[in-house]
């Protein structure tokens, strides 16, 4: 396809558990974000109570190989506190992540359970958001941790400086995500995990009203194609100041970034 005009540039979160343990290359990454006018891709860490899938070193040398197109989200063995912050700390400050990511579901506790507070803190002192999962779980695992209320809410309630940014929408519980973004100022939605064609009417409709600057476009590459994404992304047919807000300028706000 041709690349989107400037105004329609994309910056995306995805994960990255699988990139390096699939026949999946950077390379062909890059190729896609090209043809797909995807400027940034923020890349994901991935720690498991088992041990570490990818981690922050792993992603850090792809984003310093590749510093304009690829930034990094840390992750951290959450159960293990004192280093958890060491970790985190260390990839900000030493490798240059721009957040830190953690999936509720992989360790089955809440966001608002107490081995996530020290992180909490430790991303406001460092002025770095928080990137979460919200809604069921495909893999066979308890999606309890995904509801938006009571778990989300309550975090943004007690750490209100605190960014959180919530992945997947959030269904069965798409409304409650939207309500806790409306509600609180520094929670926000992003998409990733869902192609545009089966992005919720009620998400749409919050976009294009009080969340135009609230939602943020993410794939989860390489379960999604960003080839695919943009395609069906263009025909949205979303008003041009709420396709910039969605596709880049939300992210650059939240994790301080500059797009090409």
């Amino acid at each position: 396809m041709d690349r989107m005009p400037e105004v329609h540039r994309l910056l995306s979160l995805s994960g990255s558990s699988e990139i390096l343990s699939r026949d999946v290359s950077i390379e062909e990454l890059i190729q896609q974000m090209d043809q797909s006018g995807t400027d940034i891709v923020l890349l994901s860490a991935w720690c498991r109570p088992e041990g570490w899938v990818i981690d922050n070193d792993e992603i850090a040398e792809i984003c310093n190989k590749f510093p304009k197109r690829f930034k990094g989200l840390a992750t951290v063995h959450l159960t293990d506190p004192t280093k958890a912050v060491r970790e985190l700390e260390r990839a900000v400050t030493k490798l240059g992540f721009v957040g830190l990511r953690i999936v509720p579901w992989l360790w089955n506790l809440a966001p608002n359970d107490r081995f996530y507070f020290p992180l909490y803190t430790k991303c406001i002192e460092l002025g770095i958001p928080f990137c979460t999962q919200v809604g069921h779980t495909g893999p066979l695992k308890p999606s309890e941790t995904g509801r938006p209320i009571p778990y989300v809410d309550e975090v943004a309630l007690l750490f209100p400086d605190l960014k959180i940014v919530c992945g997947h929408i959030g269904y069965p519980w798409t409304e409650e995500m939207i309500a806790v973004a409306w509600k609180h100022e520094n929670v926000f939605i992003d998409t990733s995990a869902y192609k545009p064609n089966a992005y919720p009417s009620a998400l749409l409709d919050y976009m294009k009203g009080f969340g135009r600057k609230k939602v943020l476009f993410g794939t989860n590459y390489p379960q999604l194609n960003h080839v695919e994404c943009a395609r069906q992304l263009s025909k949205l047919n979303l008003p041009d100041p709420v396709l910039r807000y969605f596709g880049h300028k939300n992210a650059e706000r939240i994790f301080r970034l500059e797009s090409k």
